[in-house]
């Protein structure tokens, strides 16, 4: 298969999956159909251990590309129900991993405008700029970056970051003796 140079690819999914079974073990299955899983087990901890750690090992095999349309879009946006988007911007590698639950854990390449509207949220890594579309030294103004600033959290304009502070604690809250009567 050839691809077109700027035409952009599906964006892909992994999902790995705990489940609890009638004879009270537990299994891990993953998306995808070439990994190996362990059998069936009563230890739900180490499994989920285990499911947790396979995650992260996908995440780490995988490279994001830079022409990776949206997962979340070709799901329909099913991902961030509440709220519609538009997709556009850098893909970024995302978990999404609801600790209360616990059962599930997937990897997806997501592009940067429905990154923040999906809850239980972790960015893993973003697509590195392709070596063609690198601006040269020669092609950059002179005074001006060639990467635009690291902004935290990566969802919000370098404009509006605030400036770093180092961390105070705040002082100890102080209860008026009217409350504290109640």
């Amino acid at each position: 298969m050839t691809i077109i140079p700027g035409s952009r690819v599906p964006g892909r999914t992994w999902t790995v999956r705990l489940t609890g079974h009638a004879d009270h073990t537990v299994s891990v299955a993953c998306s995808n159909l070439t990994c190996r899983m362990p059998p069936r087990s009563r230890d739900t901890a180490a499994m989920r251990r285990f499911a947790a750690e396979h995650a992260r090992a996908h995440a780490r095999l995988v490279t994001v590309r830079p022409n990776a349309a949206c997962a979340c879009g070709a799901a329909e946006c099913s991902f961030h129900e509440n709220a519609r988007a538009s997709c556009f911007g850098t893909p970024l590698l995302l978990l999404v991993h609801n600790p209360v639950i616990g059962q599930v854990w997937t990897l997806m390449e997501v592009c940067q405008a429905c990154a923040p509207l999906i809850p239980n949220v972790s960015v893993l890594a973003r697509a590195s700029r392709p070596a063609s579309a690198a601006p040269t030294a020669t092609s950059a103004p002179t005074g001006r970056p060639l990467a635009p600033p690291v902004v935290p959290g990566g969802f919000s304009s370098p404009e509006a970051a605030p400036e770093a502070t180092p961390n105070r604690r705040r002082p100890p809250r102080r209860v008026s003796r009217t409350q504290s009567k109640r």
